[in-house]
């Protein structure tokens, strides 16, 4: 229930955000990112109890803990509970108060206007990017830094930005079991080759706010170079698949997108312990 896969790297940008502004990971570090990595599981398990009824209508989550009976609802709502308490002392005894109330405006965007505002509109997923954009955030100030500095707004951006396309992707992804679930799908807005067009030019915004992030952040010309080299991979990758393939596979198109995501997490991390 607590979105591990979604929640170890939630927790790994928080630490990137971290090490960015103190250039070592400590104790306090690693306690942060541990709070972060359980308060982003409760925020996974709340959602799981908040969609337990359209999850098993959808074969792609019919099989969750709740809508497959294995947990009951009352027992989910526990271990919401369990997940959000433990986190919440972690952050209270070990991190500065602003890491416990950027973890609880992360949760706030996730599971009370990212969750319900998709049953209304496919857009939700504009809002709903503050979940990317805050952990760094709840790093660089758990560290010491100020949350509007201007070397924190890029790294977040950068991370904001790339939420977007991640989630239509999954929304072409999985559009007809929306559909089954009576939520609006892009499907049902857009056609196919206008879907194409939109997302593309998500991505090359995302790729655009990675440059930023490595001319104006990055110093080591190695890493730098390295992640420069994948991001152009990636934009030609993708230029090629939309634009000159009658087909666009969205599923390869998903993985690489993300994998941008992690490297940049490991380089930050890699390029502040390095300076």
């Amino acid at each position: 229930m607590g979105k591990v896969r979604i929640s170890l790297p939630v927790a790994l940008s928080a630490l990137a955000g971290f090490a960015l502004y103190s250039g070592e990971l400590n104790g306090q570090g690693w306690w942060m990112a541990m709070g972060v990595f359980l308060m982003s599981c409760g925020s996974g398990a709340m959602n799981h109890w908040q969609e337990r009824k359209t999850d098993a209508l959808m074969p792609r989550t019919k099989l969750r803990p709740i809508p497959s009976g294995k947990v009951s609802s009352l027992q989910g709502a526990l271990v919401v509970l369990l997940y959000l308490a433990s986190g919440s002392l972690v952050l209270v005894f070990t991190n500065p108060p602003i890491a416990l109330i950027l973890s609880w405006l992360t949760l706030f965007f996730y599971n009370l206007v990212y969750t319900p505002l998709k049953k209304v509109s496919a857009f939700a997923v504009i809002p709903g990017s503050m979940v990317g954009a805050l952990p760094p955030v709840i790093g660089w100030t758990a560290a010491g830094g100020e949350p509007f500095a201007e070397t924190i707004l890029i790294v977040g951006t950068f991370f904001f930005i790339g939420q977007i396309p991640h989630f239509w992707l999954l929304l072409m992804l999985f559009g007809d079991q929306y559909k089954l679930a009576g939520l609006p799908s892009l499907n049902s807005i857009f056609s196919e080759v206008q879907i194409k067009r939109v997302t593309y030019t998500w991505i090359l915004t995302t790729v655009a706010s990675a440059l930023l992030v490595l001319f104006f952040v990055f110093s080591n010309r190695i890493l730098l170079f390295l992640l420069l080299g994948y991001s152009v991979y990636l934009l030609i990758s993708l230029t090629r698949s939309v634009l000159f393939q009658k087909d666009f596979k969205v599923r390869p198109a998903f993985f690489k997108l993300n994998f941008l995501y992690l490297f940049m997490m490991l380089f930050l991390i890699a390029d502040s312990l390095l300076r």
